[in-house]
C-alpha cells in the first residue's frame, strides 16, 4: 500500500507525528520503524524521525499488506465484574488498548482475554477482535461486555444498532454550567483537516447524541454525568469541547497545554451499562467503581473549593 503527502503549511512539524495525523491508522512508532525501515522518503529520498518537514515537501509511504496478527493469549489480570456462559463484564484500565492494532500488538485487553476465556469468545469480528461488540479509548476507563458465543454478539450487536444500550459516562470538565442538564444534538465525523480527529461535521457526520447531568461544580470545573444516545468515536470528547467544556487532561479536544500533572489523558469513565441479557431475554445493568485517579481529583477539588 503507496501513500503520497505534501506538507501544506510553512510551521514546520515532526515528519511521524505529520504523517500520523494525516494517516491516523498507522500509530508513531509504526511510522518511525518504517522511516527506519527506508520505507519513508521525503522528495524521493531517505529521512530521519526527527526530520522537520518544509514547505510543499513530496512525502512517500510505502506501507506493506497487512499480515493477520497472531494475536497471543497473555496472563493480564482482568478486573472482572460479572462472567457467565455467554458475556463477561470488564472494568477497563486506564492505558490499556481493547484489540491488537500495528504498533499495539500485545498487552491489549484481546490478548487478556484470550488467556481468560480459551476458546470461548465471539467469532464474528475475526481473529483480531473476538467477542468484542463495543469499544473505549485506551486512556478511558471503565466497563465494557464481551461476548463469548456469536448469538450472544448478534443480540448485543442489533441493540447497540438500536441504540436500546444504557451506557452512562462520568467525567469531569472545564468550567461551570448554567443548567443542571442538557442535550447535545450535533453529527460528528471524521475532521476535515487533522485526519487524526473527529469533529463536528454537519456535512458529512453521523448523528450523534449526548445528554449531560451535572452532579457536582467546582470554581473551575465540573464533575458531570453523560448518557448516550448513540455511540460515535470519541464522542462525549468532541461534544463536551463543543460547547466549551472539554474534558480535563484531554490533549486532543482540550485547551492547549491542557496535560495535567500527574494525569494522562482525558478523566472519563464509563460507568453504567445495561441491556437486555441475550440469554435470559432481561434487562440487566452493571456498574463500575471510579478509579482512584478520578477518585483523588475530585477529592482535590473538594478541598479547594471548601
Amino acid at each position: 500500500m503507496e501513500y503520497t503527502l505534501e506538507y501544506p503549511t510553512i510551521a514546520s512539524e515532526r515528519i511521524d507525528k505529520y504523517i500520523n495525523s494525516q494517516i491516523p491508522e498507522l500509530s508513531r512508532s509504526y511510522i518511525q520503524q518504517l522511516i527506519q525501515n527506508k520505507h519513508v522518503l521525503v522528495n524521493d529520498k531517505e529521512c530521519k524521525s526527527n526530520y522537520k518537514c518544509k514547505p510543499s515537501d513530496h512525502i512517500y509511504i510505502q506501507v506493506d499488506e497487512p499480515k493477520e496478527l497472531d494475536v497471543i493469549p497473555e496472563d493480564i489480570p482482568l478486573d472482572i465484574v460479572y462472567e457467565d456462559a455467554s458475556i463477561i463484564i470488564i472494568n477497563k484500565p486506564k492505558h490499556m488498548v481493547v484489540h491488537p492494532a500495528p504498533g499495539h500488538e500485545s498487552g491489549t485487553l484481546v490478548n487478556a482475554l484470550l488467556y481468560h476465556c480459551k476458546d470461548s469468545l465471539s467469532s464474528i469480528n475475526g481473529v483480531i477482535r473476538p467477542g468484542i461488540v463495543h469499544r473505549i479509548d485506551q486512556n478511558t476507563t471503565g466497563i465494557l461486555v464481551i461476548c463469548k458465543n456469536d448469538h450472544a454478539h448478534k443480540l448485543l450487536a442489533e441493540q447497540l444498532k438500536e441504540h436500546s444500550i444504557t451506557r452512562k459516562y462520568h467525567a469531569i470538565c472545564y468550567g461551570t454550567f448554567k443548567e443542571p442538564t442538557g442535550t447535545i444534538n450535533a453529527p460528528i465525523g471524521r475532521h476535515p483537516i487533522d485526519r487524526k480527529k473527529m469533529a463536528i461535521n454537519h456535512k458529512n457526520g453521523r448523528e450523534a447524541i449526548t445528554h449531560y447531568r451535572v452532579l457536582e461544580q467546582f470554581d473551575s470545573y465540573s464533575y458531570i454525568e453523560c448518557t448516550l444516545e448513540t455511540g460515535r468515536t470519541h464522542q462525549i470528547r468532541v461534544h463536551m469541547s463543543s460547547i466549551g467544556h472539554p474534558l480535563l487532561g484531554d490533549d486532543v479536544y482540550g485547551p492547549k497545554n491542557s496535560k495535567i500533572k500527574g494525569l494522562e489523558g482525558q478523566t472519563l469513565h464509563a460507568k453504567t451499562l445495561g441491556f437486555i441479557h441475550p440469554d435470559t431475554n432481561q434487562y440487566v445493568e452493571f456498574d463500575s467503581e471510579l478509579p482512584d485517579y478520578f477518585v483523588k481529583l475530585l477529592d482535590k477539588l473538594r478541598k479547594q473549593g471548601s
